[in-house]
């Protein structure tokens, strides 16, 4: 991450920075800030988790019905049950899981994201106002790669998550319209 990619963002911080006196002040403020933000992304994805896991799953694909994958393992289509067996119901389970998983490390990265961003700016905004800017980007730089990583086992979890698909696909035929994912969106992950 270059210096000059973080210019929007002290920018937008700067109003902050002008209403301290000190240096110390301004710290604490943006410390602040970037509790507040933490905490609020943090209530939305725990909202989300919750939703998830309670909530059905909405399948959507361009021309057809929308399908959700209910929590216990129930298939709708356009709101009426379609009959399963209890092998297809613990399949639409397991690719649930799979989705539900996924999608929770996601929101894990996304937080993780948001709170290295409000991080950088404050490293940069005290490093401005200290004239301490060294070492930053290398900081910064570092915790950005755990980030990398992370999204990198997200992309390892896909071809499960599409055996998984095609083999409810197979079983349940009603199914297979749904079972969108294909090995390009696995191979287009990581880039």
């Amino acid at each position: 991450m270059k210096m000059r990619t973080l210019l929007p963002t002290l920018l937008l911080a700067l109003p902050l920075a002008a209403c301290t006196g000190h240096d110390n002040d301004t710290a604490k403020a943006l410390d602040d800030t970037g509790s507040s933000i933490g905490r609020s992304v943090q209530e939305a994805t725990d909202k989300a988790r919750k939703e998830l896991a309670t909530g059905n799953f909405k399948l959507n694909v361009d021309g057809l019905p929308v399908a959700e994958i209910t929590p216990q393992g129930g298939l709708l289509i356009e709101g009426k049950d379609v009959v399963t067996t209890p092998a297809q119901r613990t399949q639409l389970l397991e690719y649930r899981h799979q989705v539900e998983g996924i999608a929770s490390a996601g929101m894990d990265i996304g937080v993780a994201g948001a709170n290295l961003g409000v991080k950088a700016a404050g490293e940069a905004l005290k490093g401005v106002f200290s004239g301490q800017t060294e070492g930053i980007e290398q900081r910064i730089n570092a915790e950005a790669d755990k980030l990398k990583v992370q999204a990198k086992g997200l992309c390892d979890k896909l071809p499960a998550m599409m055996a998984t698909q095609q083999a409810l696909a197979a079983s349940l035929p009603a199914f297979a319209p749904y079972a969108t994912m294909s090995q390009s969106d696995i191979d287009g992950c990581d880039e």
